[in-house]
């Protein structure tokens, strides 16, 4: 008779026991649901360089001859013409989710793919609020972004860091498809507060692509979803597809450094929000800072243009012997 109390006994505690777990997984389910809250634009891009350089000291000096090669195409182009007229890009979607507000529908992904296409080619509505003073830098950059896959791995992981787990499916992600013709993109949940990050170009290519927070992925104005406030026009993903093709931050990184780039004012530091116009710099000559830049930290709303300087720029990793070269064949 004790032996069977003591069996009823060890039986209750389990069931109470898987109770408390299902009523855990449940709470963590409905937190899940909630939208993100994200105070300000984290791109953890650098960061990754950083990291990837420490733990691969010769990608210092790969990334120092894309930049020489780089500044040659940009002084001579035809010496270094592109394959073909418009790059095409084709991009898989990695779409990673542990809960339904995670696995974001095709229309939001579409909606990302769109977003790219007006703001990379000058159409988006919004570029007319350009300053007069930046109207003859703003420019169009002339490539096509194609939506191929869409690739929707379910998940254990809560949250993804910028570690890259989340390119890897033995770590709860998933492997990228052939990086020399995919521009890879994951759509997930990022923990420590960020929108997103990118590899840059020369990086290891098991690794190549975008990451970005599943409620920042695609615009609110073109597809019902999950999104975050202030972050919710896709403007996250042509921020790192900038990276992804060679640009820097605006600010470079540093207290009035430099992004490469020749027709951008200098920034003392990035820029969150939306500033009041006009925005001076205390740089030296404090210029006017181009806030509304893709590559500053503001809102979605008050981020619609790149510069003829950055289309240089991103348009020489295209051409013939340039790192994503294989993109223009």
């Amino acid at each position: 008779m004790r032996k069977l109390s003591t069996s009823l006994l060890g039986l209750l505690l389990l069931v109470l026991s898987c109770n408390k777990q299902d009523a855990k997984i449940a709470r963590e389910e409905e937190q899940q649901l909630e939208t993100p809250v994200i105070m300000e634009r984290s791109c953890a891009s650098h960061e990754v360089l950083e990291e990837q350089i420490a733990a691969d000291p010769s990608l210092r000096r790969h990334m120092d001859e894309i930049e020489a090669y780089t500044k040659k195409v940009i002084k001579n182009p035809g010496a270094y013409r592109l394959v073909n007229g418009v790059i095409e890009i084709p991009v898989a979607v990695h779409v990673v989710y542990r809960t339904a507000a995670e696995n974001i529908s095709d229309a939001q992904v579409q909606s990302q793919i769109t977003v790219l296409n007006e703001d990379f080619n000058n159409t988006n509505a919004d570029g007319a609020n350009t300053p007069l003073e930046f109207k003859d830098e703003q420019t169009k950059v002339g490539v096509r972004f194609v939506l191929d896959k869409i690739v929707r791995v379910p998940t254990k992981k809560t949250s993804f860091s910028s570690n890259d787990d989340v390119k890897r499916t033995a770590k709860g992600g998933s492997n990228p498809l052939d990086a020399k013709y995919y521009l890879n993109m994951w759509s997930c949940n990022l923990g420590r507060g960020l929108l997103g990050y990118a590899q840059f170009p020369g990086g290891n290519a098991a690794t190549d692509g975008v990451v970005i927070l599943y409620s920042a992925f695609g615009s609110q104005t073109k597809a019902t979803g999950t999104y975050t406030s202030n972050y919710n026009l896709g403007r996250t993903a042509t921020h790192e597809v900038g990276h992804w093709m060679n640009l820097r931050h605006i600010w470079g990184d540093a207290t009035c450094g430099t992004d490469q780039v020749g027709d951008t004012p200098q920034h003392n530091t990035s820029n969150g929000g939306c500033p009041a116009q006009p925005h001076l710099s205390t740089c030296t000559g404090t210029p006017r800072e181009m806030t509304m830049n893709y590559m500053d930290y503001t809102y979605d709303q008050c981020m619609y243009m790149f510069t003829n300087g950055q289309r240089d720029r991103m348009l020489a990793v295209f051409s013939n012997g340039g790192p994503r070269a294989s993109f223009a064949q």
